[in-house]
């Protein structure tokens, strides 16, 4: 008997994960860049694993997909679909979703978004690039994991204390262009120091991205307890969500994805 089909049940929309860079999406992090564009990457995921909500996965973006869409990407330019499925979201709000999270449930394989607020008020990208190949994509799988962490609380918001450096900003947009080119180029090491890097400049600009009044976790120790001892290491989303390891040997209570490249 084969494996279950998940997609009876999530259906056939890609999932997104979003690796180093987060953040430069958002207009009132890429305005303040001194070094435009500002990169991030994500990576559409088979949906083929059972993730839990409110992780840092766009869980929400992809619920409005599923309905918008009837389950499914329809078969029209992707530029389109993002656009789209932005406003089907965003359209009245205050604090709207970047729209890392529509081109990553998008576009396939592994994309690095340059975001630069000169162009479209930041809101998209001014360039994305594009990575489908089959054996990058499989040693991907072969050096990433994830580790179950925790949902974000009931009332988190991320944003109460903001410490905007562009220095740091500048550093955020470097780390998804490096971790791009280390992904690229095969290269674990480089890979894990743009996830840490990623992750020191999250701390130092938004502090309650890990730390917040309703977070029950030491979630800094964590993330340095497998840093010390994998190449890299950094959370899904804000406040938990699954802790993405970069490493070579297997990682204890983990979980493999499947990148889509087509």
């Amino acid at each position: 008997m084969g494996q279950p089909d998940l997609t009876e049940l999530i259906g056939e929309i890609p999932l997104r994960m979003a690796l180093a860079g987060g953040w430069i999406d958002q207009p009132f992090i890429s305005r303040l860049n001194p070094q435009p564009p500002g990169s991030m990457v994500v990576v559409a995921l088979e949906p083929d694993v059972w993730l839990m909500d409110r992780c840092g996965f766009a869980s929400g973006t992809r619920k409005i997909a599923r309905r918008i869409w009837n389950g499914r990407l329809p078969e029209r330019p992707r530029e389109e679909l993002v656009r789209e499925l932005y406003w089907a979201e965003n359209r009245g709000k205050d604090e709207p979703s970047g729209s890392q999270d529509m081109i990553g449930l998008i576009y396939p394989g592994i994309n690095r978004l340059d975001y630069d607020f000169e162009f479209e008020g930041g809101y998209f990208p001014r360039h994305i690039e594009s990575c489908t190949d089959e054996g990058v994509a499989r040693w991907l799988e072969r050096v990433f994991c994830m580790v179950p962490i925790q949902p974000r609380p009931p009332g988190y918001n991320p944003l109460g204390i903001k410490n905007l450096s562009p220095e740091v900003i500048a550093r955020l947009g470097q780390t998804g262009k490096d971790c791009f080119d280390a992904i690229v180029r095969r290269d674990v090491a480089r890979l894990g120091a743009a996830m840490n890097e990623c992750m020191e400049c999250w701390e130092s600009l938004l502090p309650q991205v890990v730390a917040h009044p309703t977070i029950d976790l030491d979630l800094k120790a964590i993330l340095r307890h497998y840093q010390r001892r994998y190449p890299g290491a950094m959370y899904s989303g804000c406040g938990g969500g699954y802790l993405f390891v970069a490493a070579e040997d297997a990682v204890p209570g983990s979980l493999r994805v499947t990148v889509k490249t087509h």
